[in-house]
């Protein structure tokens, strides 16, 4: 696959992977968002009501 290289290490195992993103930007945000979401999974939710309340307020911390 063009614009795709891996990065291997001394023993030929890829550890890392370098993308041309002006050919795959959009992968690479999709991607992105996967990562994003995954790390946030156990994350607690809050309930909508008190959300709204909070930014009606002015108190909500943005993450």
């Amino acid at each position: 696959m063009t614009g795709i290289q891996f990065v291997t290490d001394v023993k030929g195992r890829k550890v890392a992977v370098q993308i041309d993103l002006r050919k795959h930007g959009a992968l690479w945000e999709d991607f992105w968002d996967v990562l994003v979401s995954e790390s946030r999974r156990k994350e607690k939710g809050i309930p909508y009501e008190e959300y709204r309340a909070s930014r009606l307020k002015g108190t909500h911390q943005r993450g």
